[in-house]
């Protein structure tokens, strides 16, 4: 045998076993729905359903559906906003000193940081910051000598 028979035959074991596999998944399935004395579905034929003018038939079908579901949550769902914004002001409200506090003693924190910051940053190149300096007091000195 060479290597193309033995990757046709490999192929041909796999797919049996994924048949295999899906039936017995398919099985279980159903056996579990009966076991739990689910209304069991009558099997699509995708091949058929998705065939031709009845594809489009059907996805505007299903838009329409989606379409009357969304619009007959609307009111629920406009609700849900209008409460969720009315806690949310209500919570502002309520935790104003709180947040103001945070707000201020945040600032503070980060004033604190950036003059440590700062602090650090001229001593570690201080050097350098006033070699700088130096230099732009001599071309200074240069152009208005001249």
């Amino acid at each position: 045998m060479d290597l193309a028979e033995l990757k046709r035959i490999r192929k041909e074991n796999m797919l049996a076993h994924k048949k295999k596999k899906r039936e017995y998944y398919l099985k279980q399935k159903l056996a579990k729905q009966q076991a739990n004395n689910a209304p069991v579905r009558p099997e699509i034929d995708y091949f058929k359903e998705l065939n031709g003018d009845f594809f489009t038939q059907k996805i505007k079908e299903i838009a329409k559906k989606q379409k009357s579901h969304v619009d007959s949550r609307k009111d629920k769902i406009v609700q849900k906003i209008k409460d969720y914004k009315e806690q949310k002001q209500k919570y502002y409200e309520e935790n104003r000193e709180k947040r103001l506090q945070y707000d201020k003693e945040y600032r503070e924190k980060k004033k604190e940081d950036l003059r440590e910051y700062r602090r650090e940053y001229y001593q570690r190149n201080r050097e350098k910051i006033l070699q700088k300096q130096r230099e732009k007091r001599k071309q200074l000195k240069s152009s208005n000598g001249k």
